[in-house]
């Protein structure tokens, strides 16, 4: 009997430490609700009245496309820059190189409007090559999230470049494959994965960039977020700001889960 008392008293106590374990769930959960989840309800509940008048607008349209295509354009010239550089610092020997990987990390903890103010002391009107046109346009916002972005891409590539087995690379230059060749059939297939990490980030960081955008002021190029903050903080019309922040939340979510399950699907292939 005192044997069966006392695995019944085991089990009891592994119940409740089992049980206690779920109250530290709910202060995570708590502070979630109140500042990530009550917020973004009340944006919700918020733009109800004026989904119709914001999403039937052609501002809204024009700057959801202008949106999506400085993203895009600009990840793919993150991924073209980023790859480059990373294979030139990781396998061309070349004095300083160390030095160069290090203003990499720096640039990953700069703000990005400093690039734009970088950018008016070069292209602006009183700059060294005075080219205010350029400045104004869609393109110099393009440049500015490439060479902002572009660490993002080289960081993860230069660490993937970094363990490279180096006997790899002498085996295919042995065979007689020149660099181009070890370059595009072992050095890019091995790096893949850290090139789709680095270049999805920068997809997520261009799709929702205020800060370049708005220092630069560049004419006709309204993106989702320069609505929001046009909308709500210029013309206090804030139903018709909180429908562009619902539907910037939404396309950034999506775009999240759509990347979240290619990855995911790429590390299962691999394992």
């Amino acid at each position: 009997m005192a044997v069966e008392a006392l695995g019944a008293t085991v089990v009891v106590s592994s119940q409740r430490r089992r049980d206690g374990k779920w109250l530290w769930v709910l202060p995570p959960l708590l502070v979630i609700a109140v500042l990530v989840v009550y917020p973004l309800v009340l944006v919700a509940i918020e733009s109800i009245p004026a989904w119709g008048d914001v999403v039937g607008s052609a501002e809204f349209r024009d700057a959801l496309v202008r949106t999506v295509q400085i993203a895009v354009s600009s990840t793919v010239g993150c991924l073209i820059v980023g790859t480059f550089l990373a294979v030139v610092i990781s396998f061309v020997p070349f004095p300083g190189a160390r030095v160069v990987a290090g203003l990499v990390d720096t640039m990953l903890a700069l703000p990005s409007f400093l690039v734009a103010l970088s950018f008016t002391f070069i292209y602006g009107t009183t700059g060294i090559l005075r080219a205010g046109g350029f400045l104004t346009s869609p393109w110099a916002v393009v440049l500015a999230e490439v060479t902002f972005y572009t660490p993002f891409v080289m960081r993860p590539l230069l660490a993937a470049m970094s363990r490279l087995p180096q006997a790899q690379l002498d085996v295919a230059a042995s065979l007689g494959a020149g660099p181009w060749r070890v370059l595009r059939q072992v050095v890019l297939p091995e790096v893949r994965p850290a090139l789709v990490a680095g270049g999805s980030l920068t997809l997520l960081l261009t799709l929702n960039e205020f800060g370049i955008v708005l220092f630069l002021g560049a004419k006709g190029t309204t993106t989702l977020p320069m609505l929001v903050h046009t909308k709500g903080i210029v013309m206090f019309d804030y139903p018709g700001a909180c429908v562009i922040a619902v539907v910037q939340i939404a396309l950034s979510l999506g775009l999240y889960a759509v990347l979240r399950m290619a990855l995911g699907g790429r590390r299962a292939r691999l394992d």
